[in-house]
């Protein structure tokens, strides 16, 4: 999170308790080139809403470019109508804060409610739904044991580091429409950093379908994390619940270097985030070092593109596949959290780089639904003034986001959401309480207007 020597994988790190969470994300030094977004309005001081990032960013720099004239008073304190159709289980934040996130003029309706539809889970991160129905969800799992590679191979940098690592404790499980979990690939290796006494946990990182063959983003291994025996990297399930590991990006990241790595928080191993699938292949984004990367089915890994080289450490984290065939990216940015200081790159597959989208905050997540509309999650905004802690438990949310860069509200009251994805109905799943205590997991639904 964010000291002077902060750390970037997908989050960096200065350890942060959250009743019982550490969060660990990091400091960083890249400004966004600003966006003009015509569908957002600049608010007049104290009436955002917790969470609104947009609105918090234009009242704290109303000279920005991305911000317009903000609106008279009687605008700013109007509120728009309530949250109808939430469903009886809705989880009652949700509900809270859809009320608080009507009242602003960024947004065109109030949030809708989201349902919880999984719990139990270990530190839940990428998941997708299976050409049977189903939703894999990958989970980083329960942390390292008490294997050290000290001495054996270069390691991450105090405090993070040194990391101690296993061979198990990740795992990859299948939620059925009925939500009972089963695990599909076990004993996955799991690591952890040294900021007792709440580490921050890695694992298998992401999940994706080719056809009928599930993929897993690993990113818990390699020495750096105390597993020598398994590289970071891209693992195919097997029928029988074990894993075979296919492309080794740990030896990638170690032999083709970014142009501007960040030496205060370098990962040796990479932070591989996210995963998808498209014409056959697999994409994966490394947020530590601020590249995304091509990986075919039988191993073969190439360089999109090298976001360090242009964009400095910015930490991307969330990727998805645009309906226009362009790879769209969202970074996490500072730590502790800056309101509206996140955005959207547009890549092209040739690795040409746009900014699509500025005003957001700390994204984990993006998704295209079924109308091409494009939703991007947010991990938390930025605490109340005064408050020592560098995120808000509780201020995670869904932002929809149109082709003019115009954010809107769609769904808030989450806590440190991870990952998220569209599903078979055409609503959103979001991995909630993605970073906390083995077993707080959530796989929360979240109903599009």
């Amino acid at each position: 999170m964010s000291q002077a020597s902060g750390r970037v994988r997908r989050w960096l790190i200065v350890p942060l308790v959250v009743g019982a969470i550490v969060l660990i994300l990091g400091a960083l030094h890249f400004a966004p080139a600003a966006t003009p977004l015509a569908a957002q309005s600049a608010a007049t001081p104290g009436s955002c809403a917790p969470y609104d990032s947009v609105c918090s960013y234009c009242q704290n720099h109303p000279t920005s470019s991305i911000c317009p004239e903000a609106p008279t008073a009687a605008a700013a304190t109007t509120a728009a109508p309530a949250a109808t159709g939430a469903a009886p289980t809705a989880h009652p934040q949700a509900s809270a804060t859809a009320a608080a996130t009507a009242a602003q003029p960024s947004a065109s309706a109030a949030p809708a409610a989201f349902t919880v539809v999984a719990s139990g889970l270990n530190n839940p991160r990428g998941l997708k739904f299976g050409p049977d129905g189903n939703l894999y969800v990958a989970e980083a799992g329960i942390g390292g044991g008490t294997n050290s590679t000290v001495g054996k191979c270069t390691q991450v940098v105090p405090p993070v580091g040194p990391y101690t690592g296993s061979d198990t404790g990740s795992r990859i499980s299948m939620i059925t429409p009925a939500g009972v979990r089963t695990t599909v690939v076990d004993n996955i290796p799991s690591a952890q950093d040294a900021l007792q006494p709440n580490p921050d946990v890695q694992g298998v990182a992401d999940v994706a379908f080719i056809g009928d063959t599930l993929y897993g983003l690993l990113a818990g291994a390699g020495c750096s994390h105390g597993v020598p025996n398994t590289p970071n990297g891209i693992i195919k399930a097997n029928a029988d619940g074990t894993w075979t590991s296919i492309a080794n990006l740990s030896a990638f990241y170690q032999a083709n270097p970014v142009a501007k790595p960040s030496a205060s928080d370098f990962e040796p191993d990479g932070d591989p985030y996210s995963l998808i699938a498209d014409m056959g292949n697999l994409y994966a984004v490394n947020a530590n070092q601020g590249e995304l990367e091509k990986i075919t089915p039988d191993g073969t890994i190439s360089r999109v593109v090298d976001l360090s080289a242009t964009e400095g450490h910015l930490v991307p984290t969330a990727i998805a596949l645009g309906p226009d065939g362009d790879f769209y990216v969202g970074n996490l940015f500072h730590f502790p959290v800056v309101n509206g200081d996140a955005e959207i790159l547009k890549i092209t597959p040739d690795g040409t780089v746009s900014h699509f989208a500025t005003g957001l905050t700390a994204v984990t997540g993006l998704a295209f639904g079924g109308n091409g509309q494009l939703y991007a999650l947010e991990f938390s905004a930025a605490p109340p003034a005064g408050s020592p802690a560098p995120i808000a438990p509780g201020t995670g949310r869904v932002v929809s986001v149109s082709a003019s860069g115009g954010i809107t509200p769609i769904a808030g009251g989450l806590t440190f959401p991870t990952a998220m994805t569209v599903g078979p109905d055409g609503a959103l799943y979001v991995s909630n309480n993605g970073v906390g205590a083995p077993g707080s997991g959530q796989i929360v639904r979240v109903p599009l207007p």
